[in-house]
């Protein structure tokens, strides 16, 4: 879009440069039994703008210069051309042309140069393109300041102010799951909000320094990996896209139960993106943060545990104790039957002194009665130094088949 600003010797023009787009048309056609006959049909194929073979089609195979200043999203690159034109019979001098960015929260300066030109003779023209990567929302105002000096040794001075809004492209929403193993899987919702396909070029998740990241986005067909969504990844105005990623501690991390138990900052989200035709957008979020899982003083986790087991048969566990506390423990185990399980040992053993940030394995037998998923329950651990017992239902389940089923 044009914006011209006349004062004494000097036009100046702002423009906006942004890439075409596919000219559109719309078709009329009738039946040829209607009055028109075969007239309109014959108008469409001989109308160069239309594609050959296809001509209802509203969409074209020539290209249009856009008509006004169109939108801009966050993310996306804004460039502009600036024309500083002598439209008066005299030369001038100490031309100097300036282009400022006005945000709500700071002023850029994107002239290419800053040092002033010698002179300008008349219908002669200073140009200038400058681009800057949008990172705020809101508006936007570009200040473009001319200073010259004329024959007569005057000093003259203008600006000219250019607003615009920049607008959100993508809403993402996040949720985190906390595993019992340490791992956190995250799930974004990416939503295409503007009123064009997306071509998503990338999506990925750079995790914090705690942790190693792997994505669950793409499977495993023949031997080579493939995304999750086709071969194209377009998103349709208004669609939603969910990306699954899963992060698991470092191992140096990993062994410090208390540390990790703490940590609230994942990684932050990279996403880059194309529209029309190739413009390519880039988005950032801030660092993603997740509600910390309140392990208390003492955390039971699960090692291994079979996922099918026969009815009335004892089956083997791993547990894995870790102090989060401060302190050092003294502990007890106790098991407790259930109506379906039931423990295979010595209840109330003493598994000895615990210290901070330390872990021990345990390995358990246990047998079930009753077929089914059934829920494996009934453990507590007692520290002795403080008199508080720690209850563990619900640890994880198993499915109880009979042995007949599980053979065949």
């Amino acid at each position: 879009i044009d914006q011209f600003f006349l004062v004494f010797f000097f036009i100046l023009a702002v423009m906006r440069l942004t890439k075409p787009t596919l000219f559109t048309n719309i078709p009329v056609t009738c039946e040829e039994r209607d009055l028109p006959g075969n007239l309109f049909n014959q108008l469409m194929k001989d109308d160069p703008s239309t594609v050959k073979g296809a001509e209802t089609l509203m969409l074209g195979e020539m290209l249009t210069l856009p008509q006004n200043f169109g939108n801009i999203f966050l993310g996306e690159t804004f460039s502009s051309y600036i024309s500083v034109h002598n439209d008066s019979n005299q030369v001038v001098k100490d031309i100097l042309v300036k282009a400022d960015l006005q945000t709500s929260s700071q002023r850029l300066n994107l002239s290419a140069s800053s040092a002033a030109v010698a002179e300008l003779k008349p219908d002669c023209c200073i140009d200038d393109v400058i681009h800057h990567e949008v990172k705020e929302i809101g508006t936007h105002i570009l200040v473009c300041a001319v200073s010259y000096t004329t024959q007569t040794g005057e000093k003259m001075y203008f600006r000219k102010f250019f607003k615009f809004q920049v607008l959100k492209p993508l809403d993402v929403k996040t949720k985190f799951y906390n595993a019992e193993t340490d791992e956190v899987f995250l799930e974004a919702q990416i939503q295409n909000i503007t009123t064009s396909p997306m071509f998503m070029e990338k999506v990925s998740l750079e995790p914090s320094m705690m942790y190693n990241v792997a994505e669950l986005n793409t499977v495993n067909t023949a031997g080579e990996s493939e995304s999750t969504f086709g071969a194209r990844t377009y998103l349709q105005p208004m669609d939603t896209r969910q990306y699954l990623y899963c992060l698991k501690p470092k191992q140096e991390f990993a062994e410090k139960a208390g540390v990790i138990k703490g940590v609230t900052v994942i990684g932050k989200l990279d996403i880059v993106w194309k529209t029309n035709l190739g413009e390519r957008g880039r988005l950032q979020t801030s660092q993603l943060q997740r509600m910390a899982p309140g392990y208390g003083d003492v955390r039971l986790s699960l090692e291994t545990i079979p996922d099918t087991v026969n009815l009335e048969e004892p089956f083997d566990i791993t547990c894995k104790i870790t102090n989060c506390s401060e302190r050092t423990m003294d502990l007890v185990l106790e098991m407790c039957n259930t109506n379906s399980i039931h423990w295979c040992g010595v209840s109330g053993r003493q598994l000895g002194k615990l210290h901070p940030s330390s872990s021990l394995h345990l390995a358990l037998t246990l047998l079930s009665s009753v077929q089914g998923l059934q829920s494996v329950s009934g453990l507590r651990l007692t520290d002795t130094f403080l008199k508080r017992t720690y209850e563990y239902d619900d640890i994880a389940q198993v499915c109880v088949v009979s042995s007949e089923i599980k053979q065949s």
